[in-house]
């Protein structure tokens, strides 16, 4: 079982650089079987959020794995009608209470909805819980770096991480420059662009065919040796296998080069300016 390296936050905590994200990975069995597999293959990051409404199976295959709690790091993510102030602390209880947990190792504000504005005081309710001890680290989720300056003006606790949507073809350059100025690390949702086009890239094609691996091990590996947090989500067993199975090769310089010269700036997912669902 290989080591996964981990990142160190700017409080100290330090997490997993590869884990499972458990998007549209429905309540009950698949889920939990989902879970089940990845911590069985060594993943020790696993990530769900209020929205994906499956935080109950995530939390019964975690206590059924067996695996000790204090090594395992769990994110959720507060959903966009629940911020505010006091609704985000009840939130944060409903989530915790679904999980079975007594703590979590990471809580996210999942979108910044900027037609609420509301955010900021979610970000208070934040610091009252990392204050509390309830969180080991908080951190937000698709925000740019206007959101992030606004939320920074009355801030007393940095966030630790921002997941945002980022893979070949899309690549931040502007929310990671901010992002490495004020130490918050850089975590990649949908980083394999949920298959099709990239995976089917050619020059991605000729670099798994040379190291003997998939295009999807690549593309994690290039998300791994960019120092992003990186969380590919699948419910196949041998699908979440593959994943975890990229620590026994290396990119070169030039191949990561060559990947990083494929942004195009394009957007799987809502844009974070206009994402005021709720």
């Amino acid at each position: 079982m290989p080591d996964v390296p981990l990142i160190t936050l700017n409080n100290n905590v330090k997490i997993p650089q590869l884990g499972l994200g458990v998007w549209q990975a429905s309540e009950g069995e698949e889920v939990e079987s989902a879970v089940r597999t990845a911590l069985e293959c060594g993943y020790r990051l696993i990530d769900t959020a209020a929205a994906y409404q499956n935080e109950t199976g995530v939390g019964k295959a975690i206590k059924a794995s067996g695996v000790p709690r204090e090594d395992i790091f769990i994110t959720t993510k507060l959903w966009n009608g629940d911020q505010g102030y006091d609704s985000t602390l009840s939130a944060f209880d409903s989530s915790l209470k679904k999980l079975g947990l007594e703590y979590l190792d990471l809580y996210l504000i999942h979108w910044p909805v900027p037609a609420k504005d509301k955010y900021v005081d979610s970000w208070r309710a934040f610091e009252k819980l990392y204050a509390d001890e309830r969180v080991r680290a908080i951190g937000v989720s698709n925000f740019k770096p206007s959101h992030l300056e606004q939320l920074l003006k009355t801030a007393k606790v940095v966030p630790a991480v921002n997941q945002i949507e980022l893979h070949p073809k899309l690549q931040q350059h502007e929310t990671r420059d901010f992002c490495n100025i004020h130490d918050i690390k850089i975590e990649s949702w949908s980083p394999l662009m949920r298959g099709g086009e990239i995976m089917e890239d050619h020059q991605i094609s000729e670099i798994a065919d040379k190291h003997s691996v998939t295009p999807a091990q690549v593309i994690i590996r290039w998300h791994l040796q960019n120092g992003l947090i990186v969380i590919p989500k699948s419910v196949h067993a041998d699908r979440i296998k593959e994943n975890f199975n990229v620590f026994q090769f290396k990119l070169s310089d030039e191949e990561v080069d060559l990947i990083n010269a494929m942004d195009q700036g394009k957007r799987i997912g809502p844009d974070p300016d206009t994402a005021n669902f709720a």
